[in-house]
């Protein structure tokens, strides 16, 4: 059996940080003694370890320990998802010491490029498949055909900037193939519409209850319910990512000028500042 010093000093984390992960039931030790000391056994340690490996890929505390707890996700099933994380940023790594090494050679710029052409060909063709009709006769007037919107997507998305916000967006979904598939696989139009419906829900709610404050315990409750919904819809393997996006969109002209207009003054950079107080660390 290890103390909580005896651990900390195993791990490299504080004691302090133990102390808080007990109070939160993220992990608690093996036994409490009579004089209150808490002590760890080996099992411990490897749980600390499974969380100390989710907190390095910012995965918030409550998700880590809803992962923790289920049932069905055994400790190789644990073991496949990290390695699904390790992979997603090895290879964006790889990727930016690539272009460094080119750039020291005195060669090309750094290349930031997630997609390929190809890639983003075929990101067009799902889009342009599922856009409702009116909608595409209306863009392909615009552009002036087919074609010649599929060259303006592809031109515009092969950005510097647009890759670079791919990379993180791929993150959320733990790896290219899984963003990809999230793309061409989407939740059914009847769970949309259910997500839908508990969104606004949960906006009439956030709004009884703005008068206590972005960071109240009341209103996390509701943005934590509000992520979960998030989640579900983005079907990203995390919802901090999507939600602080969501936070910024909030924030956008004609998003803010909509919202406040449908819940009142101020309404948009209400729900930013709760999402914001929510992922607050």
């Amino acid at each position: 059996m290890m103390t909580v010093k005896e651990l900390a000093g195993r791990t490299g984390i504080s004691v302090r940080t133990l102390h808080y992960y007990d109070e939160i039931g993220l992990l608690s030790p093996t036994v409490k003694s009579g004089a209150g000391y808490r002590l760890y056994d080996e099992k411990d340690l490897e749980t600390l370890q499974q969380i100390l490996f989710f907190r390095e890929f910012d995965v918030p505390l409550k998700e880590i320990q809803s992962i923790l707890r289920a049932p069905e996700l055994e400790r190789n099933q644990i073991l496949r998802m990290q390695r699904k994380l390790l992979a997603a940023k090895k290879e964006r790594l790889e990727r930016l010491i690539s272009s460094l090494d080119t750039i020291l050679e005195g060669e090309n710029p750094m290349d930031f490029t997630i997609f390929s052409k190809a890639e983003l060909s075929e990101l067009f063709q799902t889009m342009f498949g599922r856009m409702p009709e009116p909608i595409r006769q209306n863009s392909i007037r615009e552009f002036g055909g087919v074609e010649q919107w599929k060259d303006r997507y592809i031109a515009a998305l092969s950005s510097e900037a647009m890759q670079q916000q791919y990379a993180k967006v791929v993150e959320w979904y733990g790896g290219k193939e899984e963003y990809l598939s999230a793309v061409k696989n989407p939740i059914s139009k009847e769970e949309a519409e259910r997500c839908k419906d508990q969104l606004e829900e949960l906006q009439q709610k956030l709004i009884q209850e703005r008068r206590r404050g972005p960071g109240s315990p009341e209103v996390r409750r509701l943005i934590g319910a509000y992520a979960l919904i998030m989640k579900t819809v983005a079907q990203t393997r995390e919802e901090e990512g999507p939600m602080l996006a969501q936070a910024r969109f909030y924030r956008d002209q004609r998003t803010r000028q909509a919202v406040d207009g449908r819940y009142g003054d101020g309404a948009a950079e209400f729900f930013a500042q709760a999402i914001e107080a929510f992922y607050r660390r």
